[in-house]
């Protein structure tokens, strides 16, 4: 899988990072927000661990 495929796919997942945080809001979740909230901390850990990995790529 080369850098490109990776920057895509990474693309993707950010572009669904604001429906967790929509989500996460809710004031009715319950305890589905503990799952919520690990996919958002996961998430950004994968953003970061990509962004180290790749320090000249282009997210945006």
């Amino acid at each position: 899988m080369d850098a490109q495929v990776l920057r895509d796919r990474l693309k993707f997942l950010m572009s669904k990072r604001d429906s967790l945080v929509r989500l996460l809001e809710q004031p009715d979740l319950g305890t589905l927000r503990i799952d919520v909230n690990q996919a958002l901390e996961e998430l950004d850990d994968l953003i970061d661990e990509f962004k180290r990995t790749f320090p000249d790529a282009e997210l945006s």
